[in-house]
Order: C-alpha cells, then structure tokens, then sequence
C-alpha cells in the first residue's frame, strides 16, 4: 500500500519540481534581459553620467546585483535538476505527544517547498527532524528542534530507492532491513568517486555527523567503517546549521595525495554545498620553507628509502626528530641561542644614535617577546620613528636600507638554514651539508624540525580564515606535526585516521599525546563496524592487524586467493585472467605493489601488452574505472571491487602494514600474491 503511496507521492512532487524549474527559467530568461538592457543603458548614456560618478556606481551596482542574483537562480535550477534524479530517500509518520493524527516528514538531500515560506514537501537530511530516521526504529522518539526537544512517537518509517526518477523499491524500515539495504548499497561495484551516505547513515554515524558541541573530535575507524565520508558529510552538516558565520572557504581539509582528493571532491556539491580547500601537510610545509631551502623530501620518499634501504639507525633518528623529547630539546637551543647569535655594536648614522648598552636594553627588554630574527627590525623601527619624531623628517628609501644593514650586521646570520644546522649539532645529530641555496634539498626527517624553528625564529600566521580544519589519516602524524598545527590553525578540528593503517613499522595512536598538546578537551570517538569489505577479506585481514574487536556487515563473498608465482609474466597472466571487466561485472582492480619502482615497471609491462593501465603516483591528479597500478601508500582511502596484492618473500619491516592497507581495499574480490624470483 505503501510502496504505491510512495510512488504517487513521487509523481506529485516531480511534477511540482519540474513547475518550479520552469519558472526558475522564466525568471532567468527576464534576468538575463534586465543586464542586457543595463549594459545597453550604460553604452548609451554614459558620457552624459555626472562627473562624481554617483549615477555610473548605481548603475555598477544594480549590474553586479543582478548578475549575483542570476548566480543563486542558476545554482537553485542546478539543484532542482539533481532532485529530479532522486527527490527523496525516506519518511517518518510521526505522532507529536498530544496529537492523534501522524504527521508526514519525506526526506531527501535538499529541502523542497513549492514556493519560499511554505511548509517543505521534503525535509533537508540535515534538518532536525530528518534526526528521526537515522536515529530511531518504530516506537518512542524526539528530536531537538529550534523550539526544544519535541517528543512524540514514530508511527511508521520507510526508505526508498529512486533512480532517474523512478521508484526501485520502497521498504518499511526497521533494523534488519537497513542491514539488507546496507548489503544491497555497498554490494555494488566500486566507483572512481566515494559514495555519499545519506541514505544509509547509521545511528552511531549521525551522531558524530550532527555533533556540534566538540573542538577537537578525534575518529578512531577501522577500515571501511565510513570515517571519511562521515566527516565530510559533518563538514556539510556544519555548512547547513552554521551557514551565517562558516563558508566552504573557512574550512580546509588535509588529505594525503592528489587522487585522495578527486576521489572525494565530488561529496560536498552532491550534498548542496560547495567544495572546500584541500592540500597535503608537505605541501604546505614546502611552500612555507621555499625561502629557506629549494626543495624537500615528502613522507613518500622517505618510505621508499626505507623500504629500499630498511636502516634502524636512520629510522630511530627519524622518529626522534619527530618526538615531543625533540622539541624539548629545541626549546633548550632556543633559550642559549639569544646570545650566541648576536653581535651588538653601536650605531650612529644620520642623527641616529645608540650605544650598544641602549641596543641590548631594547633587545633584551623591550622587545623580548617579538621572535628572535624579527626582533631586530623592531629595534630598528623604534629607533628610526624616534629619530624621525625628534628631527622632524622622514628617512629616505635609500637611508632606510643603510640603516637596515647595519642593524641586520648585528645577528651573526639571519639564515634558518645555518641556525638549524647549529640546532642539530646542539642535539648530537651530523650537520646538514652548507652548500648554495639550489642545492638545499631537505631529507623528510628534517622538513617539519627546520619548519617549527623556522616559525619560533620568525614568528607563525595562524591561518584566521579557516575555522574548520580536518585531517585525515591522523596516524600517519607525528607529535611534531600536531604541534605545528596546533599553533597555526586556532580552530575546530575533526580528526580521524586508524592506527592499524600507519605508514610505518609500527602502529601509532596518536591519542596517546593528542590531549597533552592541545588546550582544550579532546572527544575521541570509535567506530569500530566495518562496512566496506565481505567477511572473508575483514577476517584475513584481520588476522594480518591483529586487530579482534571489529563488527562486520554480514556480506559472503569469494574466498582470498593466495599464490605463488616465479615470474612476474606468470603473474600478470593470472592478474589478466581474473580482471576480465566486462565478464565480471565490475567496475574498477588494482594491482597494488609495495615500492613505486614496482609498481612502475608492472604498468610498463602490462602497457606492451597493450592493456589500458591507469597508473598511479605522487603527481596523479584522478582516480579513474578500468585497472589500476600503484603502491599501498598512494591506495590508502580508496577502494576497489577486486585488489591484487603483489609482495616478495623477504620480510620487510614494513611488509604487514602494506599487506593490511592492501587488503582492506577490496570490496569483493582479493588475491594476495607472492612473487618470488
């Protein structure tokens, strides 16, 4: 009965949306004519315009606020025309306390009324009310509207599938069937793009989603659970609810790689807001240290070294220069380097006089709190501005750059480069070579130590316009890094990541430090339900992580196939035999490699056979159907329907971390393969 409610509630409201797109369209039309005469008025009249230019800024004015309001109808059709395509996902029949009759609440992605100020015909995903269907079964319910806790009961809930305007089906919802769809949803093949989620949002999920209270929110999820698309879908939550004083531009999202983010950008457009700031940490470091050195290692560098020559040695001086005990040991070069780095003379030039007695005062008192490299200029200005009060006339630009050299003489160097080289040696560690500026390339261990004194000595820009910074795959992090972050992005954070998926030896939590660096109170939530891989790949992967404490979808799929091969042409014909797309059904594989030298020579010889390959490195930019090549590092937050994993016998440190990120990226189908030579 339902089911056929559904559909005619269906055809009534595509009607209706149709009807407003064709007066969006009208009104477009008139929009376009009014800025067409507007231009046509301005052509012809200006020369006789007034000469202050009043009556040619109203003109300019009216011009821009039509364009813009042009914009927001353009943006509304584009909305509309996407409802089309699915206007709603589910209904809750509710029973206010007090009232006899159920009232009807449609869900959807956007809110639908006919006209502005009418009652919507389909609720938002993120408007209080729609809480009811992703928090409750039938039974007891609230909900905390802008008015209060509004209690009642849940008559009925139901959840449709609509596609291209057409009704799939429509369930009555309860427990067992959100399973059952959940099953059927992510038993689909792959996509090149992560999918949204808010038809299939679990309780524990929209709790986090709807979170508003936390600064700091740190998501510990295994994999597959949904951590990422849940923090997206908060960041669209945040946007809806916080829409006066938070933008798309005040958030920004830390993501490891390139195709990380084409991965995900699509998420936010679909859910109605636009897309948001993304780059990686090294990135930014890089750019932030390009007028100290002329290039720098990134986090992927230095694994491949690793991997390539595993070296204890090196290994421990990397996670020392990254530990809390490192900083420490900044802080104490820091406090000595005042001194060490001065050379205070007298200074007379032009009427300026100050005895070296008067500089170390200013240095030392006055400004004491202004960093380290800038605090000479401050001395300088002080000086200038009294010479300049007293003899009534301002220096020159060219007395201004004398005056600056001799204070600038002053510091023994003013090159972060050369300081930091003092700071290593301070700390026991072989000096950096001192070499030109072109050849300064900085290994990775050293990037974010020379960063954080780079900011001590010069003073940091905390980043006012982002309100909202997210970060993703938190495990891969160090102390340091976190310390960094913390000073520069004075702001709400979600943070999330899953241990076992750290690129390193050894798994890390980072919220074992988390706490201690930032000021406020850290809310760590676990979501422990992995949603993304059949049992038999969860377990096998399990039994790599030695993580126990996971609850999986109960999905069946194939067996993990493992293998051994004694050439990689044996290899790739297996791989070849198992990928036949078209055969299978399935969208997206990937062949997935612990080095890039692996991966790179695979994807030359699978191109000579002339197979269609996407290959995946550092500078790719998308994420793309067919077969895939990479390494484990550069597949970490991206899934496949089938993952060939391709290792050695010889045990790498590093080799149970990659086989683990390997086989929870596969949806349906993983075949683990050892290759020995």
């Amino acid at each position: 009965m339902e089911s056929s409610h559904g559909e005619l509630f269906l055809k009534e409201v595509t009607e209706k949306i149709e009807k407003r797109i064709e007066e969006v369209d009208l009104s477009l039309e008139a929009g376009q004519k009014d800025i067409q005469n507007m231009h046509e008025y301005y052509w012809e009249n200006y020369t006789e315009m007034d000469q202050y230019g009043y009556e040619d800024y109203d003109n300019q004015q009216a011009l821009l606020h039509q364009v813009n309001d042009n914009q927001e109808k353009l943006k509304l059709r584009h909305r509309l025309k996407k409802m089309l395509d699915a206007p709603f996902f589910g209904r809750v029949d509710y029973v206010y306390d007090g009232e006899d009759a159920a009232e009807v609440f449609y869900i959807g992605i956007g809110n639908f009324a006919p006209r502005a100020g009418m009652q919507p015909l389909i609720y938002d995903w993120r408007a209080p009310v729609s809480g009811l269907f992703y928090d409750y079964d039938k039974g007891p319910a609230s909900y905390e509207a802008p008015a209060g806790v509004m209690t009642g009961e849940i008559a009925s809930k139901w959840q449709y599938k609509i596609k291209n305007g057409k009704m799939i089906y429509a369930f009555e919802s309860d427990t067992k069937i959100d399973d059952e769809i959940l099953k059927q949803e992510l038993g689909t093949n792959s996509d090149v793009q992560l999918k949204n989620i808010v038809r299939t949002i679990q309780k524990e999920q929209n709790a986090i989603i709807r979170n508003t209270k936390d600064r700091i929110l740190v998501i510990q999820g295994a994999a597959g659970s949904g951590k990422t698309s849940v923090a997206l879908h908060r960041i669209a939550y945040l946007l809806y609810h916080e829409r006066e004083h938070l933008k798309s531009s005040n958030i920004l999202i830390l993501s490891p790689n390139s195709v990380f983010s084409d991965y995900i950008s699509h998420i936010l457009p679909e859910l109605g807001e636009e897309n948001v700031k993304e780059m990686s940490f090294d990135l930014f470091a890089y750019r932030e240290l390009k007028s100290v050195v002329s290039d720098c290692e990134d986090r992927y560098d230095h694994l491949e070294r690793m991997m390539k020559f595993p070296d204890p040695i090196v290994q421990n001086r990397f996670d020392e220069k990254q530990s809390a005990g490192f900083v420490g040991q900044m802080e104490g070069f820091l406090a000595c380097l005042e001194d060490e780095l001065m050379d205070f003379r007298k200074i007379e030039y032009k009427g300026i006089k100050k005895t070296e007695e008067d500089l170390i005062h200013l240095f030392y008192f006055k400004f004491q709190n202004t960093p380290l490299l800038k605090r000479m200029d401050a001395v300088m200005e002080y000086c200038v501005d009294e010479y300049e009060t007293l003899c009534g006339r301002d220096l020159s630009e060219e007395e201004r750059i004398v005056v600056q050299e001799k204070f600038d003489r002053m510091y023994v160097t003013k090159d972060i480069y050369s300081i930091y080289n003092w700071l290593i040696e301070y700390c026991g560690y072989q000096k950096l070579p001192e070499t030109e500026y072109e050849k300064r390339i900085l290994e990775y261990e050293d990037v974010y130590p020379m960063l954080y004194l780079k900011y001590r000595l010069t003073g940091k820009a905390v980043h006012q316009n982002i309100k909202h910074l997210v970060i993703d795959e938190m495990q891969d992090y160090s102390y340091l890094q976190y310390v960094i972050l913390n000073q520069i992005f004075q702001c709400r954070m979600t943070i999330l990541g899953d241990r076992a998926q750290t690129l390193d030896t050894k798994q890390q939590d980072v919220l074992r430090f988390l706490p201690k660096i930032f000021d406020v109170p850290v809310r760590k939530i676990v979501m422990n339900k992995s949603y993304r891989n059949t049992i038999e790949i969860a377990e096998y992967a399990g039994k790599i992580s030695k993580v126990t404490d996971l609850e999986l979808l109960n999905r069946h799929g194939k067996e993990v196939q493992e293998q051994k091969f004694h050439s990689v042409d044996q290899l790739l014909d297996e791989v070849l035999k198992q990928t036949n797309l078209k055969e299978t059904g399935y969208e997206t594989a990937a062949i997935i490699t612990m080095t890039k030298e692996e991966a790179s020579d695979i994807c030359r010889l699978l191109q000579l056979r002339g197979e269609e390959i996407h290959y995946i490195d550092r500078d790719s930019r998308t994420f793309r159907k067919g077969l895939t090549v990479t390494t484990f590092y550069l597949a970490k937050g991206l899934e496949f329907d089938q993952v060939f994993g391709v290792f050695h016998e010889d045990e790498h440190p590093m080799n149970a971390q990659a086989k683990y990120i390997c086989a929870t990226r596969a949806l349906h189908e993983l075949y683990m393969y050892e290759l020995n030579l």
